[in-house]
């Protein structure tokens, strides 16, 4: 009949129709299949693993698999509570911290609104907002000589926003650069943004920044009910598996935010792991220094190599290698070592690198020392 994608992309809401999907990076399914021996660097995942607790937290609600989750995650939000010291009704679930970004789009957002958001930000962000249907208002970011190099230009977000903006998509740390604002920069911004202009902090790495300037957001939530903070259990937690995230807001806002959320979107196993994970202090602490002490060793490696290396205060390192990219990304993977290309960011001569354990990151380096 002729009938191909084109035609259901036609059907489709504006949107959509110019979306492409979100990017993963490579078939790690398949590359798993072809090698034994991967080193995995491109999706900035844990190398540490989920906590003991975690683990044992699963394997005791797996009798109970024929039943649903519970739908509002009761027990996970009293603990959150807890630990941020907010309102059980401040704090809202996700399928990953994914999910929750595209829908502040999809409940505040829409055709003839705009959404503002930096350039070499999270791709989620950009995402949400073109599946909405709103404009998005991409600020320039920081200069490549910047000390927080093509990090977030918390001025320029500022003087994207117009009458008709709706949301500000900010990451902190940011993924792909790595890089971070202090909290005094952040609550300078925040005095500048109209009430009416919700503004989303994403904190999937703020466990990692040890900088003394950086602060999550979460302690001006008090001040500011236009602003919304999401975090994952991906990263810190180790629990990338599982996709659990969540976000905390004002009460009203998340109120608002639960008439879309899908029922049952956080499963049985990810909500037991993940309060497990919350408790376990003594597991994050280490995986953290863990973190902390290969990024300075890999870093300091790298640009003994005399390539360029963003600050970071994340679990990864954006590395610029120059127009020969693509030719050491290659031989990187044909000696089975993965990192995350970034073209698809604007940014064709660098790669994401995350940081793996000591081990990881030898071999890592030995591959880099063999690229012809």
């Amino acid at each position: 009949m002729g009938i191909d994608e084109s035609f259901f992309a036609s059907l489709a809401q504006p949107g959509v129709r110019g979306l492409r999907p979100y990017d993963p990076g490579h078939d790690m399914v398949a590359l798993r299949r072809r090698c034994d021996a991967l080193t995995e660097l491109g999706s900035n995942e844990n190398p540490y693993g989920a906590s003991p607790a975690a683990r044992a937290a699963m394997l005791d609600v797996m009798h109970d698999l024929h039943r649903y989750p519970d739908p509002l995650g009761g027990d996970l939000k009293l603990a959150l509570a807890a630990k941020h010291g907010v309102g059980i009704d401040q704090i809202i679930l996700g399928n990953g911290s994914h999910e929750l970004l595209m829908q502040f789009a999809q409940v505040f957002a829409g055709p003839g609104d705009e959404v503002v958001a930096s350039q070499y930000g999270f791709a989620v962000h950009a995402l949400a907002a073109q599946a909405a249907g709103a404009t998005l208002r991409l600020a320039p970011a920081l200069s490549r000589d910047h000390m927080m190099a093509r990090g977030h230009d918390l001025d320029a977000i500022a003087a994207a926003i117009t009458p008709v903006t709706r949301l500000v998509y900010l990451a902190n740390p940011n993924n792909p650069t790595g890089t971070w604002f202090g909290a005094t920069a952040f609550t300078a911004f925040l005095a500048r943004v109209p009430t009416d202009v919700l503004v989303v902090i994403d904190e999937a790495y703020a466990e990692f920044a040890d900088a003394p300037e950086y602060a999550s957001a979460l302690s001006l939530l008090v001040h500011h009910p236009n602003l919304i903070v999401t975090r994952s259990f991906s990263k810190a937690h180790a629990l990338a598996g599982l996709r659990v995230g969540y976000a905390v807001a004002h009460a009203g806002l998340v109120a608002v935010l639960e008439r879309v959320r899908e029922s049952f979107n956080v499963n049985m196993v990810g909500l037991a792991a993940a309060q497990a994970a919350l408790d376990d202090d003594v597991h994050l602490a280490a995986s953290l220094a863990g973190n902390a002490r290969q990024r300075v060793e890999l870093a300091d490696a790298l640009r003994g190599r005399g390539w360029f290396v963003h600050p970071s205060q994340t679990n990864f390192l954006l590395v610029e290698f120059g127009p020969d990219t693509p030719a050491i990304e290659a031989s990187l993977l044909a000696q089975d070592v993965v990192v995350r290309p970034m073209a698809g960011y604007g940014l064709p001569q660098c790669l994401r690198i995350t940081i793996g354990d000591a081990d990881e990151n030898r071999r890592l380096l030995a591959a880099l020392d063999r690229v012809p």
